[in-house]
């Protein structure tokens, strides 16, 4: 299936992307301006762009949790269950997922598209979990379906030390150029255009997941969350730029001197007195006059509600509620960014459990678990704070009434894992029932009715 692969095909390919990545990295990282800086030039760069993109991973990471539901409701289908969702926060904990899924969020903002790899260490006897540098992968689709990835290459580089203590082989440059090849039967590796490896997959799949940050319908790759602002943030960054010059400008006034043929020693300073002609005219220049600045001012804040507006992420998102809103209000005021989260929150969640697959796929294989038929569920935490107290009186009326279960009581107060909650509170009541019953029971009488 990879006899007409070459290493060097990859250089060739998709270089429209890793372009699009290479201009959206800069322009995240502050350099926003095009061209070259001329002499003289003032340049103010006021980076929203990236404040932007980092608050809108920390709204979407506010809050995960993975949820191991039995496909057969058993005591044994249970128990499985319990010990998958186990070993999952295991795996989340020994390889930091926390914060590698909020880096990685980031990142996914910025270019448009991110990817997790999910392996087996020998050396650890543990599911690896990283995220490799979505520059470096290449997918090979099947047919019109841009989500059956039917081959996919992952290029990456070391340097001599690292190529020599990893694969026993001192490259002839300061740096190696690393390509792992995988298909759902077959993996090879490549080491500077050479075959070091070609072997059976040891997994029986392809050990990435490759996700969009916005899905453009009918693409293959995502939309960044800079593809919006990159024109009134720029646009932004020269009208701050102007303002700034005329300011300056003025605190230190241009001399105007009318019907004056030469001058010298003219300085702008207090007390300066000027010697000119009888019917020559000084005066400074007044940039601020005129209501000019103004008008800059004006085009300033519309600039600055256009980059608000095209990132869906309102003003109240920062901190900036000065109307003091009431709950309801505040939520219609942040629909913008509700809205983006929800479309966001959908694509992460079919890419998580996607992940939880693989891992729990890798400790059955490796460590000789079973964790029998299941079902996976990722649970996010809510966005926007809630007033519990006023919730749960509305669940407790809502519960009494016949209206809502206990089980979704507890979903919509922000309980995580319903059914083991509610497992848990019969085991107390149960418990509480007993401890009752105990102490209530009246010592029978003796034969002397004593």
């Amino acid at each position: 299936m990879n006899l007409d692969f070459k290493p060097g095909d990859l250089n060739r390919r998709d270089n429209d992307r890793i372009r699009r990545y290479k201009e959206l990295l800069d322009f995240y990282q502050g350099i926003q301006w095009p061209g070259r800086e001329r002499y003289g030039e003032k340049r103010l760069t006021f980076n929203y762009a990236r404040v932007v993109v980092d608050k809108m991973a920390s709204y979407l990471m506010a809050g995960v949790k993975f949820v191991v539901d039995p496909l057969q409701d058993s005591v044994e289908g249970r128990d499985k269950a319990r010990r998958a969702e186990a070993a999952l926060q295991l795996v989340y904990e020994d390889n930091g997922l926390e914060q590698l899924d909020f880096e990685t969020e980031v990142d996914c903002a910025v270019l448009g598209d991110a990817a997790y790899k999910v392996i087996w260490d020998t050396e650890k006897a543990g599911v690896r979990v990283t995220a490799p540098d979505i520059q470096g992968i290449y997918v090979w689709h099947g047919g019109d379906d841009v989500e059956k990835v039917w081959r996919m290459a992952a290029r990456y580089y070391l340097d001599a030390e690292a190529a020599v203590m990893m694969y026993g082989i001192k490259p002839k440059a300061k740096t190696t150029t690393v390509v792992e090849l995988w298909t759902g039967n077959e993996f090879e590796l490549w080491v500077d255009d050479v075959r070091l490896e070609k072997k059976t997959n040891p997994y029986g799949f392809i050990p990435f997941v490759i996700f969009p940050n916005l899905r453009e319908p009918k693409k293959t790759w995502g939309i960044s969350d800079l593809t919006q602002m990159m024109e009134p943030q720029r646009e932004f960054n020269r009208a701050m730029s102007q303002l700034s010059r005329i300011l300056e400008l003025s605190g230190n006034p241009v001399a105007v001197l009318e019907n004056v043929e030469e001058s010298e020693d003219i300085a702008v300073k207090p007390g300066a007195v000027w010697n000119i002609p009888e019917d020559a005219k000084a005066y400074l220049l007044d940039l601020l006059q005129g209501g000019g600045v103004q008008l800059h001012l004006d085009y300033i804040n519309l600039l600055y509600r256009t980059l608000h507006d095209v990132s869906e992420s309102p003003r109240a998102a920062f901190g900036g509620n000065e109307t003091n809103l009431s709950g309801v209000a505040l939520e219609i005021e942040l629909q913008p960014l509700l809205q983006k989260v929800s479309r966001k929150r959908a694509i992460r969640t079919v890419a998580y459990n996607q992940r939880n697959r693989m891992i729990l796929q890798l400790l059955e294989k490796y460590c000789g678990e079973d964790f029998g038929d299941y079902r996976l569920r990722v649970v996010w935490s809510p966005v926007m704070p809630r007033d519990m107290a006023q919730l749960v009186a509305n669940e407790q009326v809502l519960v009494q009434g016949g209206i809502h279960s206990r089980h979704t009581a507890m979903y919509e107060v922000g309980v995580k894992d319903p059914d083991t909650e509610f497992a848990r509170w019969l085991e107390e009541r149960d418990a509480i029932l007993k401890m009752n019953r105990d102490l209530n029971i009246k010592p029978s009488k003796n034969a002397f009715g004593e």
